[in-house]
C-alpha cells in the first residue's frame, strides 16, 4: 500500500489524511522556486516530431507533427494550412506534486537548470531540499513518436507518493469539429483489464481508487497524448468536461494519478509518453491494447475492423493511392464474398414473386378478413415450401460486416484529408452546395455523396419491395420510403468516407437485384420447382405449423368477442 501525499498546511504526522486536498488545490502547495535564471525552452526533433519543453515545470510545453496539417479557415473563408500542433494551450498544466519535509512541492512553478542538451535528449534539475535533487530527462529516438522520460531523485527518495496532476485543453484538429468532439475523451488501462474510457458526449469522471493503472491517454478523433507506466500508476482519476460549441477548445481533458514510492527504490522510475498520430501498428507497439483507442467498434464489429477488414485495407493500399478508388474496391471485395448470402436472399425474393398470383387471390377473396387473408397465405407457403422469412436470414448474416465497414471508414487516420472527387477530406462530410441559409440538424451546406445515398436507397427500395405484400399494413410501404429521407438529413454531416461507402454499396445492391431478377431466375422454371415441392409430403411441427396454429387461436377468440356482442 502507498502512503498519501502530504499537505503543506500541516504536519507530517497527519499527512496522509489529507492526501485529496493537497491534489485538489494545488496552488496551496509550496513552490518555492529555486529560481536562479529565467524560463528556457528546448526542441527535441526527429523526421516526425519536434518537442518543444520548457525549464519552467520541466514539462513539455507544445508539439508538433511534422507529417500532419491542420486545415481551418480564414478570415475570407478560404481553406489554410498550417502544421499540427498538440499540448500547446497556455491554459495546459502537467506538474509532480512531491512530498518534502512535511510539505509538498509543486514542479509547475519551478525553474529548472538545463544540465545537459542536445537535438534528442535533455536533462533538467533542480534541488528540493539541501539534501535532495531531482532530474527530469528526456529522449526521443530517430523514427518515432515514443518521447522516454525518467523521474530520478539524486540524495533523499521521498518516502511516499508522488502525485501528478495533468489538465489538457484538446485543440480543435479536424475541419468536423462536431463529429470530432463525439470521438475526443480520455482513455485508460487497468492492470489485467480491457481499456476503458469516459464518456465522449457529456461530462463525466472515474476514479479508480486503489487500482493499479498502466497508461492513461488524452485522445482526439485522430491523435493522442498518452503516459505510460514502466511499473503501474494508482489512484488515477480521470475527467472529461464539455466545453461550448464554440470554445476555441475542442474539450478539456483532466487526470490525477499517484506514482507509489516504491517505485523510486532505485532513486528512479522511467515513464513514456506517445504524442503522435492513431496509426494501429504504432499504437500496438507503444503499450498493450493502446490501439483499443481507435473506435472500431465493440464486439464482434471491432474483431471483424482489426482482423479482417484492416489487413485487407492496408494490403490493398500498397497498390492503390487514391483512398476513394480503395473504399469503392474494398465494398466490392466485401460484396463478392457476402455474394452467396446475397444469392439465398434474392431466391428467396424470387420464390415470392412466383407465388404472388396465388397470394393476390387470397387477398381478394378475404379483403375483409386480414386474419383468415394471413392464415391462407401461410398455408400457400407452407404447401409450396417457401419460408417468407428466407430473404431475412442471410441479410442479417451480413449485418456484422457492414456495421464493421461503417465504423471503419471515419475512425481510420489513413483516411484524414485524403480527397476524392468534389470531397476534399474523406473524414470529414462534403461539400457541394451552401445555402443560405441553415435548416436545424441539417445544416447550411449539402453533401452530395449523402443526397447520392438517398436516392440509391430509394431506388433499392422500390426494386426490393416489388415482391413484398404491404397489404395487412400499408403505412410500413410508406415508411420504407420516408425512412431514408429522414436519414439523409442525419448523414449530411457525416464523412465522406462513410457516405461514399453506403452509396457504392447501394449502387452494388441495385446491380445484384436487377441482376438477379432479369438473369439469375427464371420465374416459369422457380414455379415449375415450387410446384414439386407441393407434390412433397409436409413436416409437421414447424414454423409454419406453429404460426398457422396461433393464426387460429387469434380467430377463435376474435369471434368470441363478436358472439358477447
Amino acid at each position: 500500500m502507498t502512503e498519501s501525499i502530504p499537505n503543506t498546511t500541516i504536519d507530517s504526522n497527519s499527512a496522509n489524511q489529507n492526501r485529496k486536498s493537497a491534489i485538489a488545490d494545488s496552488s496551496s502547495i509550496d513552490s518555492n522556486s529555486i529560481s536562479q535564471t529565467k524560463e528556457e525552452t528546448r526542441t527535441l526533433s526527429n523526421d516526425l516530431v519536434a518537442i518543444e519543453l520548457s525549464s519552467k515545470g520541466a514539462a513539455i510545453k507544445n508539439v508538433k507533427l511534422s507529417k500532419y496539417n491542420r486545415i481551418f479557415k480564414d478570415q475570407s473563408g478560404h481553406d489554410q494550412k498550417e502544421t499540427l500542433m498538440m499540448m500547446n494551450d497556455k491554459k495546459n498544466v502537467f506538474e509532480y506534486l512531491i512530498p518534502v519535509q512535511g510539505k509538498v512541492i509543486s514542479t509547475k512553478d519551478l525553474i529548472f537548470q538545463i544540465r545537459k542538451s542536445s537535438n534528442q535528449e535533455i536533462e533538467f534539475e533542480t534541488s528540493l531540499s539541501p539534501e535532495s535533487k531531482l532530474v527530469l530527462s528526456y529522449s526521443l529516438k530517430e523514427g518515432h513518436y515514443i518521447l522516454d522520460h525518467q523521474i530520478k531523485f539524486e540524495g533523499k527518495i521521498p518516502d511516499s507518493s508522488i502525485a501528478v496532476i495533468w489538465n489538457n485543453y484538446l485543440n480543435h484538429l479536424e475541419a468536423n469539429s462536431s463529429y470530432e468532439r463525439n470521438y475526443s475523451s480520455v482513455y485508460f488501462k487497468e492492470k489485467d483489464q480491457d481499456p476503458d474510457y469516459c464518456s465522449c458526449t457529456k461530462d463525466d469522471k472515474i476514479a479508480l481508487q486503489g487500482k493499479s493503472v498502466q497508461w492513461i491517454s488524452h485522445v482526439n478523433q485522430f491523435f493522442n497524448s498518452s503516459i505510460i507506466s514502466s511499473a503501474d500508476f494508482v489512484n488515477a482519476e480521470n475527467e472529461t468536461v464539455m466545453l461550448p460549441q464554440n470554445a476555441d477548445n475542442l474539450k478539456l481533458i483532466k487526470t490525477k494519478f499517484e506514482i507509489p514510492a516504491s517505485q523510486f527504490s532505485g532513486g528512479q522510475t522511467n515513464l513514456q509518453w506517445y504524442i503522435g498520430p492513431n496509426i494501429y501498428s504504432n499504437l500496438k507497439n507503444a503499450a498493450p491494447d493502446l490501439e483499443s483507442i481507435i473506435p472500431y467498434g465493440w464486439s464482434v464489429f471491432g474483431t471483424i475492423n482489426r482482423y479482417v477488414i484492416r489487413p485487407l485495407f492496408l494490403f490493398l493500399e500498397n497498390f492503390i493511392g487514391s483512398k476513394g478508388i480503395l473504399i469503392l474496391l474494398m465494398t466490392l471485395i466485401v460484396k463478392i464474398v457476402v455474394f452467396p448470402l446475397g444469392y439465398k436472399m434474392l431466391q428467396s425474393q424470387a420464390k415470392m414473386t412466383a407465388l404472388k398470383p396465388e397470394i393476390d387471390k387470397i387477398k381478394a377473396k378475404y379483403k375483409d378478413d386480414m386474419q383468415k387473408q394471413q392464415m391462407e397465405t401461410m398455408k400457400i407457403y407452407n404447401e409450396f415450401g417457401v419460408n417468407p422469412l428466407g430473404g431475412c436470414f442471410p441479410l442479417l448474416l451480413q449485418m456484422p460486416i457492414w456495421i464493421a465497414l461503417y465504423r471503419f471508414f471515419p475512425a481510420t487516420i489513413e483516411f484524414r484529408q485524403e480527397s476524392f472527387l468534389w470531397a476534399t477530406d474523406l473524414t470529414s462530410y462534403d461539400v457541394f452546395a451552401t445555402l443560405p441559409f441553415s435548416i436545424p440538424m441539417f445544416g447550411a451546406t449539402v453533401s452530395l455523396f449523402a443526397f447520392l445515398w438517398m436516392l440509391s436507397t430509394l431506388v433499392f427500395t422500390y426494386y426490393s419491395s416489388k415482391s413484398m405484400d404491404f397489404s395487412s399494413n400499408p403505412a410500413m410501404l410508406y415508411m420504407q420510403y420516408l425512412m431514408p429521407v429522414m436519414f439523409w438529413v442525419m448523414f449530411n454531416k457525416t464523412a465522406a468516407g462513410l457516405t461514399v461507402y453506403m452509396f457504392f454499396s447501394n449502387l452494388l445492391n441495385i446491380a445484384q437485384t436487377i441482376l438477379g431478377k432479369n438473369f439469375l431466375f427464371d420465374t416459369e422454371k422457380i414455379r415449375a420447382k415450387l410446384e414439386l415441392n407441393k407434390s412433397k409430403p409436409k413436416k409437421q411441427g414447424g414454423f409454419r405449423d406453429r404460426f398457422e396454429s396461433l393464426m387460429k387461436e387469434q380467430q377463435r377468440i376474435q369471434q368470441e368477442k363478436l358472439k358477447k356482442k
